[in-house]
């Protein structure tokens, strides 16, 4: 995607930030502590919460426009997925380039017109997650690159929890459009799987909504009750260009379970991997009927990291070079997930994404 202009190589880039709520203080800490960007000032529907948050971390609070209209290059979104469109829109529009929380967008149609405009205007858009560039996600990476366990050709990825219910303090947009267990945390194993292997070419589906309401157990929001209009537990069945068929389980309907995140079945063995939903974790794989072998350390990123995919943006708008957390796979994998949802409610009809991406390049180190 072409840029507008290039930020001087070794200049901090001048950023601000769109939403101060659950997951903010996450990206804070890596961010703050990153000298490749400068954050010039946040912003939040309540003002009251960016003025806390701002006092806090002794940055300066800002209206929405007031934030659009500074020297701010890039903007960070981390609002709820419903209004990343509408977000997203607007930073375009005042000329900035555009990094979001996950998903790109409530729906496809809305992802396509934020690409499409970004393409318009010579900005950038990129988009979380971005986990696959911590230590986990890298070392399974480069197990599957080197044909450890020959080539891969079936896998499993489970993602299967009891909801946001009883720790969010906001749980109900979960259950909304754009929401649900594949839209929120489904996409981590999804994008991962893209990482590994490029991108989707057929898929098919079956999905349900367990409860058309839900009752908070325990937590802040306990006893509350959450109308629900999204899938709670999604099955869907992948194949990718490069040859394996992936069963992906992305459930809120699940309590606990004993099964490995990600297992990748080869020619010759097997290999696991981490929390997609976490940079660090145990990677290893088995050849045949050999013993597990866990992968290398020494790679960087093994705590929470958010925000790495932004500050690889930064430095790949000074470098002249493409961002790892790509507008195309963030579009792609919406669509996917999309297509799922599509097809479940169509008793599993297989689909074929009309999008395509390139995988990223493997981080070799740290990015700052």
């Amino acid at each position: 995607m072409a840029t507008k202009r290039r930020p001087a190589r070794g200049d901090a880039l001048p950023i601000g930030i769109v939403g101060c709520g659950n997951i903010f203080p996450a990206y804070l800490n890596t961010l703050a502590r990153c000298a490749q960007v400068r954050i010039v000032g946040i912003a939040d529907a309540s003002a009251d919460l960016a003025r806390q948050r701002a006092e806090a971390a002794g940055l300066t609070a800002m209206g929405l426009d007031e934030l659009l209209a500074s020297e701010a290059q890039l903007i960070l979104n981390l609002t709820p997925p419903q209004v990343h469109h509408e977000i997203g829109l607007k930073v375009l529009h005042a000329g900035k380039h555009f990094f979001t929380e996950k998903p790109l967008a409530a729906t496809f149609a809305q992802g396509q017109e934020l690409v499409a405009l970004a393409r318009e205007k010579g900005l950038r858009v990129g988009c979380a997650p971005d986990t696959f560039l911590g230590a986990a996600g890298q070392a399974l990476r480069a197990l599957i690159d080197a044909g450890t366990v020959g080539e891969v050709r079936h896998g499993t990825a489970q993602f299967m929890n009891h909801g946001p219910d009883h720790w969010h303090p906001n749980p109900a947009f979960f259950y909304q459009p754009g929401g649900g267990p594949l839209h929120d945390v489904g996409v981590y194993y999804l994008t991962h799987l893209v990482n590994h292997f490029g991108p989707v070419v057929r898929l098919r589906s079956t999905s349900h909504i367990t409860h058309a309401r839900r009752r908070v157990p325990f937590g802040p929001c306990e006893g509350q009750v959450l109308p629900v209009a999204v899938p709670t537990h999604v099955v869907t069945q992948l194949e990718f260009a490069s040859g394996p068929q992936i069963v992906l389980t992305s459930s809120f309907d699940v309590w606990t379970h004993g099964h490995a995140p990600m297992e990748l079945y080869g020619d010759d063995g097997t290999l696991q991997g981490a929390d997609p939903n976490q940079f660090g974790g145990t990677v290893r794989h088995n050849r045949q009927t050999g013993d597990w072998v866990r992968a290398p350390g020494g790679r960087p990123y093994t705590t929470n990291s958010r925000g790495i995919g932004l500050i690889d943006m930064a430095r790949a708008l000074q470098e002249g070079r493409p961002h790892r957390c790509s507008a195309e796979m963030a579009l792609h994998v919406l669509e996917v997930m999309d297509l799922a949802l599509a097809s479940g409610r169509d008793d599993g009809r297989p689909v074929t994404p009309s999008t395509t991406c390139e995988r990223p390049a493997p981080l070799e180190g740290r990015l700052s």
